[in-house]
């Protein structure tokens, strides 16, 4: 009996190691709770102060001039974008340590390298959306194409990774349809869904 549970000890051992060299698990739950709270903190702003809405922002609109917050808002967005992948950049790295592992290894370079190739397609899309005035869908497309790295990601890290961006990615198509509520969309996607999902990873994985 006691061989038996050695030999079960032994393959647990060896199940987690294999796990540990595949996947990235030092994704830290409450880097998207703050990621949530950054992307809330900055819809408002946007809302608020910078009057953006997305129905109202239109080829007209921004070549007509009605619409002088652009730079406004682009700096607001990479503010946001800094604060987010900084915090979890710190965090992921605080987790990994904790866990005796480098944050910076083979795999994480992997899952980065598989998540850059939808974001930096998206953001060359998106660039050229903004410069033909096309800002009533910038929200949407960020989603979708946020989702598809994360779905991208997935396959080196926790599964509901995966769900994650597939959420995510169901947001943005929502709001290239109801384009009057794409700001909406984004608060909820990279707001809303962000910190429960944070709240979820938190209490599953790192009690």
């Amino acid at each position: 009996m006691k061989e038996e549970q050695d030999y079960i000890r032994d393959i647990a051992e060896i199940r987690s190691m294999m796990e540990r060299s595949s996947k990235f698990l030092s994704l830290s739950g409450l880097a998207g709770i703050m990621a949530g709270v950054y992307a809330l903190a900055g819809a408002w702003v946007a809302h608020v102060y910078l009057g953006f809405k997305p129905d109202g922002v239109g080829d007209s609109a921004v070549y007509n001039g009605q619409y002088s917050n652009l730079p406004q808002l682009m700096l607001l967005a990479v503010v946001v974008l800094i604060l987010a992948i900084g915090t979890a950049v710190f965090l992921s790295a605080k987790k990994a340590q904790k866990r005796g592992e480098k944050a910076w290894n083979t795999t994480s370079k992997r899952m980065v390298a598989h998540m850059s190739v939808p974001l930096v397609a998206g953001g060359i899309l998106i660039s050229v959306f903004i410069v033909k005035g096309l800002l009533i869908l910038i929200a949407p497309l960020s989603l979708l194409f946020y989702g598809l790295a994360l779905y991208n990601a997935s396959k080196f890290s926790y599964e509901d990774v995966k769900f994650l961006g597939m959420i995510q990615m169901g947001l943005g198509l929502l709001g290239t349809w109801y384009t009057g509520y794409g700001l909406l969309f984004w608060a909820i996607g990279f707001g809303v869904v962000h910190i429960v999902y944070g709240i979820y990873m938190h209490l599953r994985y790192e009690r």
